[in-house]
Protein backbone atom coordinates (compact mmCIF):
# COMPACT_ATOMS: atom_id res chain seq x y z
CA UNK A 1 0.00 0.00 0.00
CA UNK A 2 1.06 3.37 -0.51
CA UNK A 3 2.74 5.09 2.32
CA UNK A 4 1.20 8.55 1.22
CA UNK A 5 -2.22 6.84 1.29
CA UNK A 6 -1.82 5.28 4.79
CA UNK A 7 -0.51 8.64 6.55
CA UNK A 8 -3.49 10.12 5.09
CA UNK A 9 -5.46 7.84 6.01
CA UNK A 10 -4.18 7.94 9.72
CA UNK A 11 -4.60 11.73 9.99
CA UNK A 12 -8.33 11.69 8.91
CA UNK A 13 -9.09 8.69 11.70
CA UNK A 14 -7.26 11.11 14.17
CA UNK A 15 -9.58 14.04 13.42
CA UNK A 16 -12.45 12.35 13.40
CA UNK A 17 -11.04 10.43 17.19
CA UNK A 18 -10.81 14.42 18.20
CA UNK A 19 -14.62 15.15 17.62
CA UNK A 20 -13.23 16.63 13.90
CA UNK A 21 -13.43 20.02 13.19
CA UNK A 22 -16.14 20.86 15.59
CA UNK A 23 -16.30 24.73 16.52
CA UNK A 24 -15.65 25.57 20.39
CA UNK A 25 -18.08 26.43 22.62
CA UNK A 26 -17.97 29.78 22.74
CA UNK A 27 -17.68 32.01 26.33
CA UNK A 28 -20.44 33.59 27.79
CA UNK A 29 -21.06 37.27 27.05
CA UNK A 30 -21.01 39.57 30.37
CA UNK A 31 -23.77 41.61 30.32
CA UNK A 32 -24.91 44.76 32.49
CA UNK A 33 -28.07 46.62 32.50
CA UNK A 34 -28.44 49.97 33.83
CA UNK A 35 -31.49 52.24 35.05
CA UNK A 36 -31.85 55.21 35.18
CA UNK A 37 -29.76 55.76 31.71
CA UNK A 38 -28.24 58.58 33.22
CA UNK A 39 -29.04 61.60 36.05
CA UNK A 40 -29.74 65.18 35.72
CA UNK A 41 -30.61 67.04 39.10
CA UNK A 42 -30.20 70.40 41.10
CA UNK A 43 -27.38 72.38 42.10
CA UNK A 44 -28.36 71.29 45.71
CA UNK A 45 -27.12 68.04 47.07
CA UNK A 46 -28.75 64.96 45.70
CA UNK A 47 -29.02 60.93 46.53
CA UNK A 48 -29.66 59.09 43.39
CA UNK A 49 -30.42 55.49 42.83
CA UNK A 50 -29.04 53.32 40.43
CA UNK A 51 -30.31 50.02 39.55
CA UNK A 52 -27.71 47.12 38.54
CA UNK A 53 -28.75 43.86 37.01
CA UNK A 54 -25.35 41.99 35.60
CA UNK A 55 -24.44 38.48 34.22
CA UNK A 56 -21.64 38.45 37.29
CA UNK A 57 -20.03 40.28 40.38
CA UNK A 58 -20.08 44.31 38.65
CA UNK A 59 -18.07 47.38 39.75
CA UNK A 60 -19.46 50.98 40.09
CA UNK A 61 -17.52 54.38 40.06
CA UNK A 62 -16.98 57.80 38.93
CA UNK A 63 -14.81 59.60 36.48
CA UNK A 64 -11.04 60.28 37.29
CA UNK A 65 -10.77 63.23 39.50
CA UNK A 66 -13.88 64.11 39.96
CA UNK A 67 -14.56 64.83 43.71
CA UNK A 68 -18.18 65.67 43.68
CA UNK A 69 -19.83 62.17 43.11
CA UNK A 70 -19.55 59.01 45.34
CA UNK A 71 -20.78 55.86 44.70
CA UNK A 72 -21.89 53.10 46.90
CA UNK A 73 -21.04 50.11 46.73
CA UNK A 74 -18.08 50.41 44.56
CA UNK A 75 -18.27 46.30 44.15
CA UNK A 76 -21.19 43.88 43.86
CA UNK A 77 -21.26 40.04 44.59
CA UNK A 78 -24.68 40.33 43.84
CA UNK A 79 -26.11 39.88 40.09
CA UNK A 80 -28.62 42.42 41.08
CA UNK A 81 -28.18 45.36 43.39
CA UNK A 82 -28.78 48.71 43.98
CA UNK A 83 -26.25 51.54 43.86
CA UNK A 84 -26.50 54.98 45.66
CA UNK A 85 -25.32 57.78 43.57
CA UNK A 86 -24.33 60.97 46.08
CA UNK A 87 -23.90 64.35 44.69
CA UNK A 88 -22.17 67.38 46.74
CA UNK A 89 -24.12 70.71 46.30
CA UNK A 90 -22.43 72.49 43.65
CA UNK A 91 -20.60 75.70 44.68
CA UNK A 92 -19.30 76.29 41.18
CA UNK A 93 -21.15 78.87 39.20
CA UNK A 94 -21.91 76.64 36.10
CA UNK A 95 -23.53 73.31 35.54
CA UNK A 96 -20.82 70.49 35.78
CA UNK A 97 -21.03 67.11 34.68
CA UNK A 98 -19.14 63.57 34.66
CA UNK A 99 -19.96 60.20 34.21
CA UNK A 100 -20.34 56.74 36.30
CA UNK A 101 -19.17 53.38 34.76
CA UNK A 102 -21.05 50.11 35.90
CA UNK A 103 -17.70 47.30 34.51
CA UNK A 104 -18.72 43.67 34.88
CA UNK A 105 -15.72 41.75 33.39
CA UNK A 106 -14.81 43.24 29.98
CA UNK A 107 -18.09 45.29 29.73
CA UNK A 108 -19.18 48.79 30.56
CA UNK A 109 -21.98 50.63 30.46
CA UNK A 110 -21.49 54.44 30.71
CA UNK A 111 -24.32 56.86 33.29
CA UNK A 112 -23.99 60.44 32.23
CA UNK A 113 -24.56 62.53 35.72
CA UNK A 114 -25.30 66.44 35.27
CA UNK A 115 -26.05 68.83 37.86
CA UNK A 116 -27.53 72.23 37.01
CA UNK A 117 -25.85 75.80 37.81
CA UNK A 118 -26.56 77.05 41.21
CA UNK A 119 -29.35 79.82 40.39
CA UNK A 120 -27.36 82.78 41.26
CA UNK A 121 -26.51 85.82 39.11
CA UNK A 122 -22.95 86.06 39.10
CA UNK A 123 -21.08 89.08 37.60
CA UNK A 124 -17.47 87.43 37.27
CA UNK A 125 -14.57 89.67 36.66
CA UNK A 126 -13.03 89.45 32.61
CA UNK A 127 -9.69 86.65 32.83
CA UNK A 128 -10.97 85.64 36.62
CA UNK A 129 -13.38 82.33 37.07
CA UNK A 130 -14.96 81.86 40.54
CA UNK A 131 -13.45 79.32 43.05
CA UNK A 132 -14.80 79.83 46.22
CA UNK A 133 -18.43 81.54 47.26
CA UNK A 134 -20.46 81.38 50.53
CA UNK A 135 -23.64 82.89 49.58
CA UNK A 136 -25.25 82.96 52.89
CA UNK A 137 -28.43 81.70 51.20
CA UNK A 138 -29.26 78.20 53.88
CA UNK A 139 -27.47 76.84 56.44
CA UNK A 140 -25.53 77.46 59.79
CA UNK A 141 -23.03 79.67 61.34
CA UNK A 142 -20.63 78.45 61.59
CA UNK A 143 -20.34 76.29 58.24
CA UNK A 144 -17.46 74.16 57.41
CA UNK A 145 -15.69 77.19 55.49
CA UNK A 146 -15.21 79.11 58.65
CA UNK A 147 -14.13 79.55 62.09
CA UNK A 148 -14.36 81.91 64.85
CA UNK A 149 -11.48 83.67 67.09
CA UNK A 150 -12.49 84.44 70.55
CA UNK A 151 -11.61 86.47 73.63
CA UNK A 152 -10.96 90.23 74.77
CA UNK A 153 -7.79 91.74 75.59
CA UNK A 154 -7.98 94.64 73.26
CA UNK A 155 -6.60 92.94 70.10
CA UNK A 156 -4.09 95.12 69.20
CA UNK A 157 -6.14 98.24 69.09
CA UNK A 158 -7.94 98.87 72.48
CA UNK A 159 -10.86 97.29 71.25
CA UNK A 160 -13.67 97.15 74.00
CA UNK A 161 -15.45 94.09 72.57
CA UNK A 162 -15.25 90.11 73.91
CA UNK A 163 -15.29 88.43 70.73
CA UNK A 164 -17.36 84.84 71.06
CA UNK A 165 -18.08 82.35 68.89
CA UNK A 166 -21.49 82.51 67.47
CA UNK A 167 -23.52 83.50 70.53
CA UNK A 168 -23.46 84.34 74.04
CA UNK A 169 -26.24 82.82 76.78
CA UNK A 170 -28.31 81.56 73.94
CA UNK A 171 -28.42 84.96 71.82
CA UNK A 172 -26.97 84.33 68.28
CA UNK A 173 -24.46 87.04 67.19
CA UNK A 174 -23.98 85.55 64.30
CA UNK A 175 -26.97 84.07 62.24
CA UNK A 176 -28.41 83.77 58.72
CA UNK A 177 -31.95 85.15 57.89
CA UNK A 178 -33.48 86.08 54.77
CA UNK A 179 -30.71 85.20 52.19
CA UNK A 180 -27.64 87.55 54.50
CA UNK A 181 -25.30 87.11 56.94
CA UNK A 182 -25.86 89.40 60.34
CA UNK A 183 -22.94 89.88 62.50
CA UNK A 184 -24.27 91.71 65.87
CA UNK A 185 -22.31 93.64 68.79
CA UNK A 186 -24.44 93.28 71.38
CA UNK A 187 -24.59 94.06 74.97
CA UNK A 188 -25.09 91.61 77.31
CA UNK A 189 -24.77 91.91 81.38
CA UNK A 190 -21.58 95.01 81.22
CA UNK A 191 -19.75 93.43 77.96
CA UNK A 192 -20.32 94.00 74.49
CA UNK A 193 -19.99 90.82 72.57
CA UNK A 194 -19.20 90.49 68.75
CA UNK A 195 -18.17 88.18 65.96
CA UNK A 196 -14.50 87.47 64.46
CA UNK A 197 -14.96 84.84 61.75
CA UNK A 198 -12.66 83.76 59.04
CA UNK A 199 -12.51 81.37 56.22
CA UNK A 200 -10.84 78.14 56.58
CA UNK A 201 -9.50 78.56 53.21
CA UNK A 202 -6.58 80.65 51.49
CA UNK A 203 -5.52 82.75 48.06
CA UNK A 204 -2.27 83.93 46.89
CA UNK A 205 -3.87 86.53 44.73
CA UNK A 206 -7.14 86.93 42.84
CA UNK A 207 -10.19 88.92 43.26
CA UNK A 208 -11.77 88.75 46.69
CA UNK A 209 -15.22 90.95 47.14
CA UNK A 210 -18.38 90.93 49.68
CA UNK A 211 -21.75 92.89 48.96
CA UNK A 212 -22.37 94.30 52.34
CA UNK A 213 -24.15 96.90 54.73
CA UNK A 214 -22.42 98.66 57.38
CA UNK A 215 -23.74 100.67 60.64
CA UNK A 216 -24.21 103.73 61.51
CA UNK A 217 -24.16 103.04 65.53
CA UNK A 218 -21.07 105.40 67.00
CA UNK A 219 -18.61 102.76 67.99
CA UNK A 220 -19.38 100.17 66.09
CA UNK A 221 -16.32 99.17 63.75
CA UNK A 222 -17.18 96.07 60.75
CA UNK A 223 -14.86 95.07 58.47
CA UNK A 224 -13.76 92.97 55.72
CA UNK A 225 -10.29 92.32 55.40
CA UNK A 226 -7.77 89.50 54.41
CA UNK A 227 -4.32 88.24 57.17
CA UNK A 228 -1.74 85.75 55.73
CA UNK A 229 -2.47 82.17 56.66
CA UNK A 230 1.33 81.31 58.01
CA UNK A 231 1.07 84.72 60.28
CA UNK A 232 3.94 85.23 62.95
CA UNK A 233 4.14 88.74 63.30
CA UNK A 234 2.49 92.37 62.48
CA UNK A 235 3.29 94.05 60.12
CA UNK A 236 5.99 92.17 59.07
CA UNK A 237 3.86 89.64 57.55
CA UNK A 238 1.15 91.94 56.30
CA UNK A 239 -2.37 92.99 56.12
CA UNK A 240 -4.81 93.71 53.81
CA UNK A 241 -8.29 95.58 54.74
CA UNK A 242 -10.54 95.94 51.93
CA UNK A 243 -12.98 97.84 53.98
CA UNK A 244 -13.24 99.32 57.12
CA UNK A 245 -15.97 101.85 58.18
CA UNK A 246 -16.12 103.50 61.38
CA UNK A 247 -18.34 106.99 61.90
CA UNK A 248 -16.58 108.17 65.14
CA UNK A 249 -13.18 108.14 63.23
CA UNK A 250 -14.08 108.59 59.64
CA UNK A 251 -17.39 110.07 59.70
CA UNK A 252 -20.60 108.70 58.25
CA UNK A 253 -20.76 107.22 54.72
CA UNK A 254 -17.04 106.99 54.06
CA UNK A 255 -14.96 103.61 53.93
CA UNK A 256 -11.49 103.23 54.14
CA UNK A 257 -9.17 100.54 52.22
CA UNK A 258 -5.23 99.80 53.27
CA UNK A 259 -2.57 97.88 53.31
CA UNK A 260 -0.07 97.21 55.81
CA UNK A 261 3.48 95.48 56.33
CA UNK A 262 7.22 96.87 57.77
CA UNK A 263 7.46 100.02 55.45
CA UNK A 264 3.97 100.62 54.99
CA UNK A 265 1.63 100.89 58.70
CA UNK A 266 0.15 103.94 60.51
CA UNK A 267 2.08 102.95 63.57
CA UNK A 268 4.93 104.62 61.97
CA UNK A 269 3.15 107.66 59.64
CA UNK A 270 3.56 105.63 56.69
CA UNK A 271 0.49 103.92 56.06
CA UNK A 272 -1.23 103.35 52.34
CA UNK A 273 -4.95 103.88 53.35
CA UNK A 274 -7.53 105.59 51.25
CA UNK A 275 -10.86 106.80 52.58
CA UNK A 276 -13.68 106.94 50.22
CA UNK A 277 -17.02 108.37 50.08
CA UNK A 278 -20.03 105.66 49.78
CA UNK A 279 -23.63 106.52 49.50
CA UNK A 280 -26.00 105.70 51.99
CA UNK A 281 -23.26 102.98 53.58
CA UNK A 282 -25.86 101.70 56.57
CA UNK A 283 -28.87 101.78 54.40
CA UNK A 284 -27.72 99.92 51.07
CA UNK A 285 -25.84 97.37 50.15
CA UNK A 286 -22.45 97.95 48.16
CA UNK A 287 -19.74 95.69 46.85
CA UNK A 288 -16.37 96.21 48.16
CA UNK A 289 -13.35 94.47 46.29
CA UNK A 290 -10.13 93.94 46.43
CA UNK A 291 -7.73 92.64 42.99
CA UNK A 292 -4.21 91.37 44.06
CA UNK A 293 -1.65 90.19 41.52
CA UNK A 294 2.36 90.26 41.44
CA UNK A 295 1.83 93.46 40.45
CA UNK A 296 0.30 95.05 43.18
CA UNK A 297 -3.40 96.04 44.46
CA UNK A 298 -6.35 97.90 43.00
CA UNK A 299 -9.47 98.15 45.62
CA UNK A 300 -13.10 99.21 44.51
CA UNK A 301 -16.82 100.21 45.73
CA UNK A 302 -19.02 99.33 43.36
CA UNK A 303 -16.98 98.40 40.54
CA UNK A 304 -15.09 101.70 40.82
CA UNK A 305 -11.38 101.99 41.83
CA UNK A 306 -10.58 104.02 44.78
CA UNK A 307 -7.05 103.04 45.80
CA UNK A 308 -3.91 100.81 44.22
CA UNK A 309 -0.58 99.55 45.73
CA UNK A 310 2.27 98.84 42.94
CA UNK A 311 4.72 95.96 44.32
CA UNK A 312 7.77 97.55 43.76
CA UNK A 313 9.61 94.54 42.41
CA UNK A 314 12.64 94.77 44.41
CA UNK A 315 11.95 91.38 46.61
CA UNK A 316 11.89 93.27 49.75
CA UNK A 317 10.03 91.81 52.52
CA UNK A 318 9.77 94.70 54.27
CA UNK A 319 7.61 96.52 51.28
CA UNK A 320 5.68 93.63 49.85
CA UNK A 321 5.17 90.64 51.80
CA UNK A 322 2.42 89.87 49.59
CA UNK A 323 3.14 86.48 47.78
CA UNK A 324 1.88 83.76 50.43
CA UNK A 325 -1.87 82.52 50.65
CA UNK A 326 -4.03 84.93 52.81
CA UNK A 327 -7.13 84.10 54.58
CA UNK A 328 -10.79 86.21 54.34
CA UNK A 329 -12.20 87.84 57.44
CA UNK A 330 -15.42 89.52 58.72
CA UNK A 331 -16.03 90.91 62.39
CA UNK A 332 -16.86 94.16 63.66
CA UNK A 333 -15.41 95.45 66.45
CA UNK A 334 -16.38 97.85 69.42
CA UNK A 335 -14.55 101.22 69.97
CA UNK A 336 -11.01 100.84 70.02
CA UNK A 337 -8.64 103.08 68.09
CA UNK A 338 -10.71 103.17 65.03
CA UNK A 339 -14.14 102.22 66.50
CA UNK A 340 -13.72 105.51 68.49
CA UNK A 341 -16.17 107.23 70.53
CA UNK A 342 -19.05 104.55 71.43
CA UNK A 343 -23.04 104.84 72.01
CA UNK A 344 -23.81 102.08 74.16
CA UNK A 345 -27.65 103.17 73.68
CA UNK A 346 -28.20 102.17 70.26
CA UNK A 347 -26.22 98.97 70.25
CA UNK A 348 -27.12 96.48 69.00
CA UNK A 349 -25.32 97.03 66.00
CA UNK A 350 -26.33 94.61 63.04
CA UNK A 351 -23.44 94.35 59.94
CA UNK A 352 -24.67 92.30 56.86
CA UNK A 353 -23.25 90.16 54.43
CA UNK A 354 -25.11 89.28 51.18
CA UNK A 355 -22.45 87.33 50.28
CA UNK A 356 -18.25 86.54 50.02
CA UNK A 357 -16.94 85.52 46.47
CA UNK A 358 -13.08 84.84 45.66
CA UNK A 359 -12.36 84.81 42.11
CA UNK A 360 -8.96 83.80 40.57
CA UNK A 361 -7.10 83.85 36.78
CA UNK A 362 -8.18 81.30 34.30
Amino acid sequence: MDARFILSFLLVAAACACGGSKDPVPAEEETVTVTPTSFSCSADAAELTLNVTASDAFQAFPADGCTWVTVTPSYSAEKSAKVTVKVTKNDTYKERSTEITVKCGTTRVKVPVTQSAPDVDIDIPEGYQLVWRDEFNEGSIPSSEWWYETGAGGWGNNELQNYVAQSKDGTDLAYISNGTLKIEARKIGSTVYSIRMNTNKSWTYGWFEARIKVTDVPGSWPAFWMMPKNFKAWPADGEVDIMEYAISTQGKNKSSSSIHCTAYNHTIGTGKTHVQSVSNAAGEFHTYACEWTADGFTFYIDGKAHHSFANDKKGNYDTWPFFNPFYLKLNMAWGGNMGGTVDESQLPAIYEIDYVRVFQKN
